[in-house]
């Protein structure tokens, strides 16, 4: 593993976040926007905090453009929250396929998480947090997005699988 990166004023590190993670609520506004359209604004996310990852933001299912999305014959197994099943999102001449996911019926410990939506912030236009730009956390397996609010070193890129 790269060297821990102590955090400053205002910072967590997910070397600090547990396994198994941690849910929690957001308190700030959560935008995903793709080909022009705001496809997800809420105020009442949910953030998965896992060691080694950046948060991973769930939207409810109300405060998300269901139309823009279809649902994919693709799933799998997350060991904490159970079966994963995933959506491709269209608006009008784009696509993005696996661009986002939800779990219809999480484990006992993550019920909270049930049918609200995550999406990968490298397959949408922008994804934010607050007034903050995310960015994709590297390798898109997690599906984490990184801010200055979040420091590392963060598992997902080339050469940390088995940290």
């Amino acid at each position: 593993m790269s060297r821990r990166i102590e955090p400053g004023p205002g910072q967590e590190s997910v070397w600090d976040y547990p396994r198994p993670p941690a849910l929690e609520p957001v308190s700030a506004r959560i935008r995903v926007l793709f080909n022009g359209e705001t496809i997800a604004d809420t105020t009442n996310a949910l953030r998965i905090l896992e060691t080694s990852h950046p948060p991973t933001y769930y939207l409810p299912p109300d405060d998300v453009a269901m139309q823009y999305l279809e649902r994919e014959s693709r799933t799998s197994m997350c060991e904490y929250k159970g079966r994963a099943v995933y959506y491709t999102v269209a608006v009008n001449d784009r696509t993005a396929r696996q661009a986002a996911w939800a779990y219809p019926s999480p484990r006992p410990k993550y019920a909270d998480l049930q049918d609200h939506i995550s999406f990968y912030a490298s397959k949408m236009g922008a994804c934010f947090v607050g007034d903050e730009e995310a960015h994709a956390q590297e390798g898109d397996f997690y599906g984490g997005w990184v801010t200055d609010s979040v420091v590392g070193p963060f598992k997902g890129g080339p050469g940390t699988i088995g940290w």
